[in-house]
């Protein structure tokens, strides 16, 4: 019996190593993309296989042949910030050939980790703060995902922690009132969200953006 597989782009980051033990322990096989080859032991103590290729370089080709035969594809990879050349290239330019490379290798579902702010930070910095390029990234790249054929979903998250998953979450339309101390999310819990919603098929072609809070993952996920 051939296994599920799931590419994750950026699979060094901290959510990507979470989601890839959630995944394999979901009974996936993760091939998880990565810069560094330095990389590799983290990678496969979390579960996945390490697959080296620097996606700020790749082609769109280069990234089809990584992501053939998957059933989802997951970018969940960042600049992290501070260079605002690398940020436009990693953050928008290398998820866009990936949306690209998704599409030429026949895969249609596609989850983008972005961040709870995404659809409207843009509109509201001014271009010359620090954070400016990330959110124009993030933004673009998200719209883009919009406006292709693929069965997305964009996940936004709040300012990330490291606190352990509650396996429940409020969407922010519901968090309106909130203060700013409890618009986090946890690493976690985006992880078990990532692999809810490959395992239901749930939130396609959706974006959702949310928060630790009250809600069951597969409840907030179908709302």
């Amino acid at each position: 019996m051939s296994i599920n597989r799931v590419v994750i782009v950026g699979g060094h980051g901290k959510v990507a190593l979470l989601a890839a033990a959630k995944l394999k322990a979901s009974g996936y096989a993760v091939n998880s993309v990565i810069r560094n080859p330095d990389q590799s032991d983290d990678v496969r103590v979390a579960g996945g296989n390490p697959v080296v290729l620097d996606i700020a370089s790749a082609s769109v080709d280069e990234l089809a042949a990584a992501f053939t035969g998957a059933e989802a594809i997951v970018f969940s990879a960042g600049a992290g910030g501070g260079n605002p050349e690398r940020t436009h290239a990693v953050d928008y330019k290398a998820a866009t050939r990936a949306m690209a490379a998704a599409a030429q290798a026949s895969i249609k579902r596609f989850i983008m980790v972005s961040y709870a702010g995404g659809g409207v930070d843009v509109h509201r910095l001014d271009p010359e703060h620090s954070f400016y390029p990330y959110a124009k990234a993030k933004h673009d790249a998200d719209a883009k995902l919009r406006e292709s054929t693929l069965d997305y979903t964009i996940l936004g998250p709040g300012l990330l922690t490291t606190e352990p998953a509650t396996g429940k979450l409020t969407r922010t339309e519901d968090a309106k009132d909130w203060p700013d101390e409890k618009r986090v999310t946890s690493r976690e819990n985006v992880a078990e969200v990532v692999t809810h919603v490959i395992k239901a098929d749930a939130a396609v072609r959706q974006t959702v953006n949310f928060f630790d809070g009250n809600t069951p993952i597969a409840e907030a996920m179908s709302q």
